[in-house]
């Protein structure tokens, strides 16, 4: 399953907070853009949702600036899909590998700083594919179904559990 990892602010000054934000494992840094309000990966030319799916990648994704609402979808756990929503600064959110998952940023765009734990397996090509939802018939039919995601970060009892 998912998790939301907490961390540490270690000083406040002046209008300034610092934040230790290391996942100890972590042996690679992604820094992901979005300009405004975009969607990654985005839907195919049928306007299915794509996703990405790391098989030998955990991500550790923390909305540095902006927010982002994350869908992930995995049919290991006992309830396969939810939307998770990461405020600047809050969280940072653990997507174990062979997770699918997109992300929508808000309007004003987003800045997420990622610190994955990459096995040794792992390659840009192996790690950074895109999946079309209408080629995968188990993904298309959870998304067809009407069934809600879970939803974490919205409401005012934040965090939720996941």
């Amino acid at each position: 399953m998912f998790e939301l990892l907490p961390f540490d602010r270690f000083r406040d000054t002046p209008s300034v907070q610092f934040f230790d934000i290391t996942v100890s494992e972590s042996n690679a840094r992604d820094l992901v853009f979005h300009q405004g309000p975009a969607v990654s990966p985005n839907n195919d030319a049928r306007k299915a949702w794509r996703f990405y799916l790391h098989p030998n990648q955990q991500d550790n994704l923390l909305a540095v600036s902006g927010g982002r609402t994350f869908h992930l979808v995995n049919f290991t756990w006992a309830y396969p899909f939810h939307e998770v929503r990461l405020e600047a600064n809050q969280y940072i959110l653990q997507i174990p590998p062979g997770t699918f998952h997109r992300s929508v940023s808000d309007s004003q765009g987003s800045l997420v700083i990622n610190q994955a734990v990459r096995t040794a397996k792992a390659t840009i090509a192996s790690e950074f594919r895109v999946y079309s939802s209408a080629e995968i018939p188990r993904l298309q039919k959870l998304l067809d179904s009407g069934l809600p995601p879970q939803r974490h970060g919205f409401e005012e009892d934040w965090p939720m559990a996941a």
